[in-house]
């Protein structure tokens, strides 16, 4: 809490550039993903009603995941009790978007930015960062969370198996390398965890697509993009981290915590947890973090996880309130709060400046990481036809079963293949 104090005094300047919300009283029914989140959400939204004493913000219990609130979304479409602000996952925007669209239920924002100052979305947001939130050429959302997925790595332990922490692996087979060493070093360590076959949603399998330079959806059809070697190669490294990286099947936060407690060589994750990780190693051991490998160079990337914020409300004045709000949370001032409680990357390039995250960064390098892959990020990507969550929840079982060794990829990739284009149609 005493970062929060720190640096809630600065977000009075944003108010200084919010618009006047009216006179009566005007309550905005709100829903954000991740329980945990609640340690930014609830003193952004505290002192924006400081600051805003004629707005409530009234929010909904969070949902458990993206994929969640994305079911709990659709649910509420059909009853017509949406919320009025929602966060949504950028690989379901595009499908909740044009869900809602024919209910006519989201609102295009394009209409406010046009309300603001002739540079506002120049200024303060890159071309790349707005884009995440656009469908079909409309500005249904403002990227209120950014991230792409990262190495934290135990420097002892790699400085132990032969590594070099100052120049990590940049491809998979090197790293899988330096992984079974480490547990070499010591049987009880786990030489890496890359938790695919229990993340809640298809961020880190997008990740093994991408960096090998692979598509997620053929362009313009309902085939899946990795009916090729790529995807065999994703499940042929998924299976490596096992046999060859030495990977415990865990559960995701149990092996965030293993890495914590020092009994994890390299740990892939979201920089959304540095300030989580941060805390739990404490000063038991020297960490740190690197840049996602990548097998294709020019063509590879990493997928943009977070979430937009999405404007469902219909009333007028609410929409006034509600827009006023998601200016607020993505200034500058609001953004160095959630970078600093979090690691996520800031969506307001503004806030990367001296006056706002620059000290940060130089005093905390594992926070710069994932900015330094910035030019590497391309969208988090959804499936045509409705059902992505649906098509990863089979995704998954799939990787998984690989992992255990119970398919070998070969066999396992039609069954993705059938699972994911089954979906599809």
């Amino acid at each position: 809490m005493k970062l929060v104090k720190k640096f809630l005094t600065g977000l009075t300047l944003a108010a200084t550039a919010s618009l006047s919300v009216q006179a009566q009283t005007v309550t905005l029914d709100v829903l954000y993903c991740y329980p945990s989140f609640a340690r930014f959400h609830e003193p952004l939204a505290a002192e924006y009603m400081k600051q805003n004493p004629n707005v409530k913000i009234q929010f909904r219990a969070p949902s458990a995941s993206y994929d969640e609130g994305h079911q709990v979304i659709l649910r509420s479409a059909v009853t017509n009790q949406l919320p009025d602000v929602y966060y949504a996952g950028f690989h379901l925007l595009g499908e909740m978007a044009r869900t809602l669209e024919k209910r006519n239920q989201i609102t295009d924002l394009s209409t406010f930015i046009k309300g603001e100052t002739a540079n506002y979305a120049t200024s303060n947001f890159a071309p790349r960062m707005m884009s995440l939130s656009q469908v079909d050429g409309k500005q249904y959302g403002m990227a209120f969370n950014a991230s792409s997925p990262i190495m934290y790595f135990n420097t002892e332990l790699v400085r132990k198996a032969g590594g070099d922490p100052r120049n990590m692996p940049t491809n998979w087979n090197d790293l899988i390398t330096l992984a079974g060493k480490i547990n070499a070093q010591n049987k009880d360590n786990n030489g890496m965890s890359y938790d695919v076959h229990a993340w809640p949603d298809d961020w880190l399998f997008q990740g093994l697509i991408y960096q090998q330079g692979g598509k997620l959806v053929e362009p313009g059809t309902k085939k899946a993009g990795f009916n090729n070697e790529v995807g065999l190669n994703a499940l042929k490294t998924a299976r490596r981290f096992v046999t060859d990286g030495k990977m415990q099947l865990v559960d995701w936060d149990q092996s965030r915590q293993q890495f914590g407690a020092g009994k994890t060589g390299i740990l892939f994750s979201t920089p959304a947890h540095l300030k989580i990780v941060t805390d739990m190693v404490g000063g038991k051991f020297e960490w740190g973090t690197a840049r996602f490998p990548l097998d294709n160079k020019t063509q590879g990337g990493v997928p943009t996880g977070g979430n937009a914020v999405v404007m469902l409300a219909k009333d007028p004045a609410k929409q006034k309130a509600a827009w006023d709000f998601i200016k607020f949370v993505t200034s500058p001032e609001a953004q160095k709060i959630v970078v600093e409680m979090t690691g996520y990357l800031p969506t307001n390039q503004r806030a990367l400046g001296a006056d706002y995250l620059a000290p940060f960064y130089d005093k905390n390098p594992n926070f710069r990481t994932a900015t330094t892959q910035i030019d590497k990020s391309l969208p988090w990507g959804g499936y045509p036809g409705g059902q992505s969550v649906r098509i990863w929840r089979a995704q998954r079982d799939v990787v998984a079963a690989v992992m255990r060794g119970e398919k070998t990829p070969e066999v396992a990739l039609p069954e993705l293949i059938k699972a994911t284009e089954g979906l599809m149609e």
